[in-house]
């Protein structure tokens, strides 16, 4: 094994470690780590694949260990035993003992000789003796939580909201990795021009079946793309996408995009409004206004007017019904992401989704009265709980007589999806393999 990737399994560890400890996001401090070490090429892959494997079946790796392990071990230790058995279980181009090998070398720099030792022997006596069982986990929710490493209280939320066969589907899915896709700027460019530029540059993308100005990557990450440097593309999941389609943008109205960061919408709504019209775009922090007003930048795309503000005071700064259209994607407990934030799966609590539903309720007020008559109001977040979006729907309906349900304008292959509300859809991730989303619309009367 070359040094590279012995450095890749250490590097691999100092994420993981930095991740149970502070509670970092995996996805940026992957990022910082990869630059930090300059790790590259398919190396870069292998540590990407260590680190959000082994945290997305954190669960299930902890419960295969268990057997093996006769004492309680520092938190290094144990996260070394996980990421091993990850490699050993999920991972089918490395061999186990390559795999045993750079373990215990590891555990030899970090530790004593006894913990090479611990180390050691817990690989090879799974080697040798194979696995737990999960089948010999009678109560069928205790399963499905260990099997697919979802905490027992949102299996069990899940299966009392949307019923065991939908759970089980969205947990098994969360553990597939999602496919990167991105959105034409059409005001640049057309779909066809973006695929035929990028396959030249050696990508392979297709299609999106889902959204008309979406396309697909099956291979390279297009953040390093010619096309996305010259802002003729957005990386933006297709679900996400939905949501400008929703608010049925025409050309120059007046939009306010109140917790716009990072900017995907925002930019969305702006390529709608073809360079008419204005898009308000407000956000509490200072450094993720900076984004937005960045990829407003790339994107080319004037018609963007940044704001640090709580979108609750936006009342003191614009008069009353003043927006066409105004888009709460609201702060939420991320429930829908899991595949690509499979940290917070661990972090989240009930209480969480709780007081979240009351800060959503407080932003949806604060912009009730800034919608002109006849104008749209669209609530959407990145989540799957009932409680921070039907009933957050509800709630704001029964406060607001002067709105009313809307039916949801949207590409006919979301449509199909749809209940019988026509004014809000819940996305789920095994729909198409977007995230999981929830859009609602009401207008003013």
């Amino acid at each position: 094994m070359n040094k590279q990737r012995k450095n890749v399994r250490e590097a691999a560890l100092e994420v993981l470690e930095a991740i149970d400890k502070h509670q970092s996001y995996s996805n940026l401090l992957l990022n910082q780590v990869i630059k930090k070490q300059k790790i590259i090429g398919p190396d870069t892959g292998l540590l990407t694949e260590i680190v959000y494997g082994t945290i997305q079946r954190k669960m299930t790796l902890d419960f295969y260990l268990q057997p093996f392990l006769k004492k309680k071990l520092d938190d290094w230790v144990r996260i070394l035993l996980r990421m091993s058995v990850y490699q050993m279980v999920y991972l089918d181009k490395i061999p186990d003992r390559a795999i045993i090998f750079e373990s215990v070398e590891i555990a030899k720099k970090r530790g004593h000789k006894g913990i090479t030792g611990l180390v050691n022997g817990i690989l090879r006596s799974i080697q040798r003796q194979g696995l737990p069982s999960l089948e010999t986990i009678n109560d069928p929710l205790e399963r499905l939580a260990i099997e697919t490493s979802h905490p027992h209280w949102l299996i069990q939320r899940w299966v009392e909201q949307f019923g065991f066969d939908t759970t089980k589907a969205m947990c098994e899915e969360n553990l597939i990795a999602p496919m990167q896709s991105a959105r034409v700027n059409r005001m640049k460019t057309t779909r066809e021009e973006v695929v035929k530029t990028l396959e030249e540059e050696g990508y392979s993308v297709q299609l999106s079946q889902i959204i008309p100005e979406a396309i697909k990557v099956i291979k390279g990450n297009l953040v390093n793309s010619d096309v996305y440097q010259k802002g003729y593309i957005s990386i933006q999941d297709e679900s996400s996408m939905a949501v400008a389609h929703a608010l049925e943008i025409a050309p120059n109205m007046k939009v306010l995009d109140a917790c716009a960061a990072p900017g995907g919408k925002t930019g969305h709504i702006a390529e709608l409004l073809n360079g008419t019209g204005e898009v308000e775009a407000l956000d509490l922090h200072q450094h993720k206004v900076k984004l937005i007003s960045e990829n407003a930048e790339r994107l080319s795309l004037p018609n963007i007017n940044v704001k640090a503000m709580d979108s609750r005071q936006a009342g003191e700064i614009y008069e009353q019904e003043y927006f066409d259209r105004i888009l709460i994607d609201a702060p939420c407990s991320g429930l829908g992401v899991l595949r690509r934030k499979p940290d917070i799966k661990y972090t989240k609590t009930m209480n969480d989704v709780l007081s979240l539903a009351t800060v959503q309720q407080t932003i949806l007020d604060a912009a009730a009265p800034l919608v002109k008559k006849n104008g749209l109001l669209v609530y959407s977040t990145c989540t799957v709980d009932k409680d921070e979006n039907n009933q957050t729907v509800e709630n704001f309906l029964n406060r607001h007589p002067e709105f009313e349900p809307y039916p949801l304008q949207l590409p006919n292959s979301l449509l199909a999806l749809q209940g019988i509300n026509k004014h809000i859809l819940q996305i789920f991730p095994q729909d198409f393999g977007g995230d999981g989303f929830f859009i609602s619309c009401f207008q003013k009367k």
